[in-house]
């Protein structure tokens, strides 16, 4: 939670550095503000907001093209806004040419946000593990990563640009055009390449050793599952767990509602029972209302103090 309390460095110098001091660094996927306050109190050094979940969450419609940039935009500003730790976000396919591309490197960088990834799919793109995708040619992909870098090179160097290409699954694809545009990403001035979608570890294995830059990698969907100690051996750069929050949310929430479907309200009262034993199940100390009251202390006047007297409630408290 912010409210007041920044960080000095760039985001994209923290999460560089984050980088740099992990072999790999693993981030997980958060879909809105809440989600990665939890991941940032359970003490993750960054995180990433997933287009997937941005799409469901917020449209509650699939990864199809259907969320514009406006609505991903603002939900990357949101979330950089309410954690302290540096935030990846998804940018699809730039949501355009290379124009729009420029405009929307500056939306990232401008709402806080420490770097973006973006695919080579034609528009309206889909998800990365689902049949159907198609990419754009190879000269229009590489002018797009040109203009990213354009971009992030004039207004904040230390923006980390992450080129994705969706060859390898696409409709006439190849691991073989996957990889070089994957150089020609990294040439044309990404940070790290990412190839989505490698179908086993012998393509990851590939992937590594000819793609000439740090590799991004994304455990979901079809491509395989690796420990930490397996992705360094590789020489993984970054691994990103984009949807696993967004699924843990959706069965948890169905769980509950089938509970209180079948067992009526007093379900509730024995989830609050749980949730209260939980390390996050003060929610109102969660949510920040300790915060409030700091900040009450600190710039409001002493008598507006009194409204706590003999209230009833969550009792917030300021830090000494």
């Amino acid at each position: 939670m912010r409210l007041g309390e920044g960080e000095s460095a760039r985001p994209g110098t923290r999460l560089r550095a984050a980088i740099a001091a992990a072999k790999p660094l693993i981030i997980p996927g958060c879909y809105n503000a809440m989600s990665a306050r939890v991941l940032e109190e359970v003490g993750f050094p960054a995180i990433y907001m997933t287009g997937y979940g941005t799409s469901l969450s917020l449209l509650g419609l699939p990864d199809a093209g259907l969320v514009t940039q406006t609505e991903m935009a603002l939900n990357a500003r949101l979330i950089a806004s309410a954690v302290r730790i540096p935030l990846i976000a998804d940018a699809d396919t730039g949501f355009g040419n290379a124009i729009n591309v420029a405009r929307t490197v500056e939306e990232y960088i401008r709402g806080g946000v420490a770097g973006l990834h973006m695919e080579d799919q034609v528009a309206p793109k889909r998800c990365g593990h689902v049949a159907g995708r198609e990419v754009i040619g190879r000269e229009e992909a590489v002018g797009k990563i040109r203009a990213a870098a354009s971009v992030r090179d004039a207004i904040d160097s230390s923006f980390v640009i992450v080129a994705r290409t969706d060859a390898r699954g696409a409709h006439g694809g190849s691991l073989e055009e996957a990889i070089w545009r994957a150089n020609a990403f990294l040439d044309a001035g990404a940070d790290l390449a990412f190839v989505e979608g490698p179908a086993d570890k012998a393509e990851i294995a590939r992937i590594c050793t000819e793609v000439k830059g740090p590799i991004f990698y994304n455990m979901t969907g079809i491509s395989p599952r690796m420990s930490a100690e397996e992705m360094a051996e590789l020489g993984i750069a970054v691994t990103i767990l984009p949807g696993a929050t967004m699924r843990a949310t959706l069965m948890a929430i169905h769980d509950f509602a089938t509970a209180l479907k079948t067992h009526g309200p007093m379900a509730e009262a024995e989830f609050d029972a749980r949730f209260r034993a939980h390390p996050i199940g003060n929610l109102h100390a969660f949510s920040g209302f300790d915060r409030i009251r700091t900040m009450e202390a600190q710039w409001l006047p002493a008598e507006s103090a009194a409204k706590y007297e003999g209230g009833l409630g969550h009792m917030p408290k300021a830090a000494e």
